[in-house]
């Protein structure tokens, strides 16, 4: 089979084999959202393992998991509400509306980082036709916020609020805990896996750009001026790498990751490890490697909090699509929240080398008021005084405990004074480095990089080339025929299959073997194992390589210690 038509085939095999499908397709679908089926959820599910199995290796990363509803002054703080825009345009003639940069895909190289008088001028300029009429009559680009808004609690007294579009902000609120928890030393990592929502505009190519999807984010906090500095010397693969075409590196290279970082193509010697983590899980999940680019953003793209932002984009059936971002969001999302909540607990704490000694401003406590005003929490409201960076202006003000309470100063707590102070270390804002994936994305371009298609037999036969690591099931047990005992010994197999820890089984018994062996392909199985009536006598199975269809013979005991140690592949 020719490449003509490759995607409509890789779809419709997706849809018949229960892997993605449309989302409510008897009511008429709802364009942007999908569904993953039976095999497909476990596959996501494969993936979405693997990821916190690599990122928890790294050590000093831990799961966290938070809401999906957002509160507004959140996402105010964050910027969420006057920056989280893209621009549409819509046409004059049949009212239907469309991103405006999506419209110049094919006539700029990047139209997302174009303003709307620059979007407007290029489609008029190259007499863009609606996609729904033909016709070239458009109105202004205008933005749109693409968070979708509800409300907490009743309708009069609720909260306004938001689905969220990314799940950081649920990880910088829970900064505090995460500082306590690592025992107040960074650099350290939360890390959460859930659903993300933009009211997208214009969703399209299926599981490219979806309004309700699948994500996972890693928020590592460190110290600006002690960052994490690995040996990239383990990651000795060339790279291809696209930096800003505005700066001083312009032009594609292809450089390992310990160059890029020595040549200055990569300035943060945090975001290049992250690069090659990143690299090293997609090619673990079975993206192709040689697929895989990352593109730095001009300073005209840049989001509103990144100080730099590399795209890892995969290629595939739509093009380069961005997969992964990995941005260098420096002290933005902390610094704004302190700024919003009036909160000084996302502060991190740098240690002295040796204690320095300077005259400042201090608020002295006086045990005798603050005693009995505060009783048990006396201690804590002493410590917090003593450890305060800003003397406020004037008194009465709110002071942050450091369990996350407050309680009011008034002027007859405390006496105003200079003192010298002997300082041991000193508060600071960390700087954040963020790895964002797409999982949709992602799960994508592993069902685009593995789909083939040959000739078996002088007929068409498709193979989808999954990893072990991301297949829905590791290995299939089929009988020959379901009868005689085959049937009862294959479920024996089967069941003393799926109490291998690690290992997910499969059983099919339905129509020919060849039949089951093709079904067994089109999912992605690697391995199959056929009983026989030779299995009856003598104990042994077939084992069939989905890739290039050869076959063994084996033990079923032999098979089993093969299957628990991950190397099947040693059988043949």
């Amino acid at each position: 089979m020719g490449n003509e038509g490759r995607l409509g085939r890789l779809n419709s095999l997706l849809r018949r084999r229960g892997v993605v499908l449309p989302s409510y397709e008897i009511y008429g679908g709802v364009s942007g959202l999908i569904d993953y089926g039976p095999v497909g959820a476990r596959i996501k599910r494969r993936v979405i393992d693997a990821w916190i199995d690599h990122w928890s290796s790294i050590g000093g990363v831990v799961e966290v998991d938070s809401p999906t509803i957002t509160p507004k002054p959140v996402l105010v703080a964050s910027g969420h509400v006057d920056e989280f825009n893209d621009h549409m345009s819509e046409c004059s003639s049949c009212n239907a509306v469309f991103r405006s940069d999506h419209l110049l895909k094919d006539v700029h190289e990047n139209p997302d980082s174009l303003k709307a008088p620059e979007l407007d001028k290029m489609i008029a300029q190259s007499a863009i036709a609606c996609p729904s009429c033909g016709k070239s009559e458009w109105g202004d680009a205008s933005p749109m916020n693409l968070m979708f808004p509800t409300r907490i609690g009743a309708t009069r007294g609720g909260r306004d609020a938001y689905m969220r579009p990314e799940t950081a902000q649920g990880m910088f609120m829970l900064y505090p805990a995460l500082f306590r928890h690592f025992r107040q030393k960074l650099p350290f990592g939360a890390m959460q896996t859930g659903k993300g929502f933009r009211n997208e505009i214009s969703p399209r190519q299926g599981m490219i750009r979806l309004r309700e999807f699948n994500m996972a984010e890693l928020e590592y906090f460190i110290d600006p001026e002690d960052p994490p500095t690995p040996d990239l010397g383990e990651w000795g693969s060339s790279v291809s790498l696209l930096p800003d075409p505005e700066g001083p590196h312009a032009g594609e290279h292809s450089l390992t990751f310990s160059e890029a970082l020595d040549s200055g193509i990569v300035k943060h010697p945090t975001v290049a490890w992250f690069l090659a983590l990143t690299w090293e899980f997609l090619v673990h999940v079975g993206v192709n490697p040689k697929r895989i680019r990352f593109r730095q953003h001009a300073s005209t793209e840049m989001a509103h909090y990144a100080d730099d932002c590399w795209d890892c984009e995969l290629s595939g059936e739509h093009g380069w699509v961005e997969a992964v971002g990995i941005a260098n969001r420096t002290c933005h999302d902390l610094l704004s929240h302190e700024e919003h909540s009036g909160s000084k607990l996302l502060r991190g704490w740098r240690q002295f080398d040796s204690p320095r000694t300077e005259t400042r401003d201090v608020l002295a406590p006086k045990g005798a008021v603050i005693g009995p005003a505060f009783k048990d929490e006396a201690g804590a409201v002493t410590k917090a005084l003593s450890e305060l960076t800003e003397i406020p202006d004037s008194l009465p003000f709110v002071l942050h405990l450091a369990d996350g309470s407050k309680v009011e100063i008034t002027g007859e707590m405390v006496t105003r004074k200079n003192e010298e102070v002997t300082l041991h270390g000193e508060y600071f804002t960390p700087h954040v480095i963020e790895p964002a994936f797409g999982i949709d994305r992602i799960i994508w371009h592993i069902l685009d990089h593995g789909y083939s298609e040959i000739e078996k037999e002088g007929g068409e036969y498709t193979i989808l080339g999954l990893k072990q690591t991301v297949a829905p099931f590791d290995v299939v047990t089929l009988p020959l025929f379901d009868k005689d005992g085959m049937g009862d010994l294959a479920r024996r197999i089967s069941s003393r299959i799926d109490s291998l820890p690690g290992i997910q089984g499969d059983m099919d018994s339905s129509r020919s073997i060849g039949r089951r062996y093709a079904r067994a392909d089109e999912i992605g199985v690697p391995w199959a194992i056929t009983v026989d009536h030779a299995s009856l006598e003598d104990g042994t199975v077939t084992v069939r390589r989905r890739d290039d269809q050869a076959q063994v013979r084996t033990e079923v005991e032999s098979l089993l210690s093969h299957l628990s140690s991950g190397s099947v592949g040693d059988l043949f």
